[in-house]
């Protein structure tokens, strides 16, 4: 899924004649300051610029072709070349691992040009960026929601473009880090006999995760949490629908013995929580 670039030369359409008198003041107030070194005048046309950055970018130099394509935004502003680079930037520096400035650049580019028919690239390289850089699932999380609201942006906005078909794809992984994360900490509770504290992480799991493979074991925890409050039809629920839903899971074998230990087994209540949790999402 990689952008194909057209070295081709750029022509520029032709400039009103207020954007001329624009540009002729740039022009006037560029050459008024060119002694300021944190100007850099136009010496070189854009065109030249971009595919040195092209060049640099395919021998590997990842740093230099991102400053070349950062030349053309201090040098023409302004052009059809700025636009082109800017995207660039973007690609080169997810390429290269620095993905808080591929989501600056990509960002900068969907306010500058939203209509563009680059903008769906650029968003899915703003998604894919959050989404290479979600923390281990030991820390905050806040990077994760980030890449889900940004892929569920290019699912929303492209649907029929191959972006939208890879965007989907992350998705589940970024929903399944966020309900491992609701299970470490469930399961935490679990061990320190909070069991209402765990019930409400699990409930997480179950109610916003229900399609990540987290729920089996959510379910049995669900089972053991409600067991240890001695809320018996609860845990009988959490089970059968375990063993409904999943019935050669190694969790259900689990809950099946625990429920069995009391003598008991499993059966669902249908106006429980957990089960019109499951009829919601169609699984029950």
């Amino acid at each position: 899924m990689r952008l194909f670039f057209d070295a081709a030369p750029f022509r520029a359409r032709s400039l009103r004649p207020a954007a001329l008198l624009g540009a002729l003041l740039v022009t006037a107030t560029l050459a008024g300051c060119a002694n300021d070194k944190d100007v850099l005048p136009p010496d070189e046309p854009a065109e030249k610029i971009y595919n040195e950055g092209l060049t640099l970018m395919r021998k590997g130099d990842l740093d230099g072709a991102a400053k070349r394509f950062e030349d053309i935004d201090k040098t023409h502003p302004y052009s059809e070349w700025a636009r082109k680079a800017l995207l660039m930037d973007t690609y080169v520096y997810y390429e290269a691992g620095k993905y808080d400035d591929a989501v600056a650049a990509g960002k900068r580019y969907l306010a500058l040009h939203p209509g563009s028919q680059d903008a769906p690239y650029a968003q899915y390289l703003v998604a894919s960026a959050l989404y290479d850089g979600i923390p281990d699932i030991s820390r905050d999380q806040r990077r994760t929601r980030q890449a889900l609201d940004a892929l569920d942006d290019v699912i929303r906005k492209y649907p029929n473009t191959e972006y939208a078909a890879g965007a989907k794809r992350k998705v589940e992984v970024a929903r399944d880090q966020l309900a491992g994360k609701e299970m470490m900490i469930g399961r935490y509770y679990l061990e320190q006999r909070n069991y209402t504290g765990a019930i409400n992480r699990f409930k997480v799991v179950i109610t916003q995760y229900q399609t990540t493979r987290q729920t089996e074991e959510a379910l049995m925890r669900l089972t053991e949490a409600y067991m240890a409050m001695g809320i018996v039809q609860e845990a009988q629920t959490a089970a059968a629908v375990l063993g409904y839903n999943y019935p050669d899971s190694p969790w259900y074998k689990d809950a099946y013995k625990l429920i069995q230990s009391r003598g008991l087994e499993p059966q669902e209540n249908k106006a429980s929580w957990i089960s019109q949790s499951f009829k919601k999402m169609g699984l029950g």
